[in-house]
Order: C-alpha cells, then structure tokens, then sequence
C-alpha cells in the first residue's frame, strides 16, 4: 500500500504507466477500487492510497467499491453476510 501523501506526482504516474498501480482506495472507509472510478477521484489526497493488486487491498482489509467494482461489491456483500 502507497499512500497518495508519500509519492511524488512524477514517481506515481510512472508506476501507474508500468502497471505497478493498478487500484486506488480510501484509507479512512478501508475501499478499494479502479483508478478511473468517479467516487476515487472524488476523496481528499490523505485518505487515497494505491495498490498493486486487488489480492492486497483485500490483504489489509479493503473493500470492493460499490461503482466500479459492483459484481465484486455484491459478492463481498454475500459473503459478509454469510457469515
């Protein structure tokens, strides 16, 4: 996890180029989701982080976004709730 605060605007967007940063999320609501999702671009600069993969976001506890993730949203939801 990379916080939006610790990365320079030139280091991100070259990871972001390199497939390094694939998924952002919110620190303070613990949800992940596409870079390209409206609800993500909308959050404050000390909450976003960044992941490589969705495997770790769900690692450190995030869940799917509920806009550009809905399927996955629905499935963490069910099992959530299953248990």
């Amino acid at each position: 996890m990379i916080r939006h605060t610790n990365i320079s605007k030139t280091a991100l967007r070259k990871q972001i180029k390199n497939h390094e940063i694939c998924f952002g999320g919110n620190a303070r609501l613990k949800i992940y989701g596409k870079l390209s999702c409206k609800s993500g671009k909308k959050m404050k600069k000390q909450n976003r982080v960044f992941f490589h993969s969705e495997e770790g976001a769900r690692n450190q506890g995030f869940r799917p976004c509920g806009h550009c993730l809905k399927k996955k949203y629905k499935e963490w939801i069910y099992l959530t709730n299953s248990q």
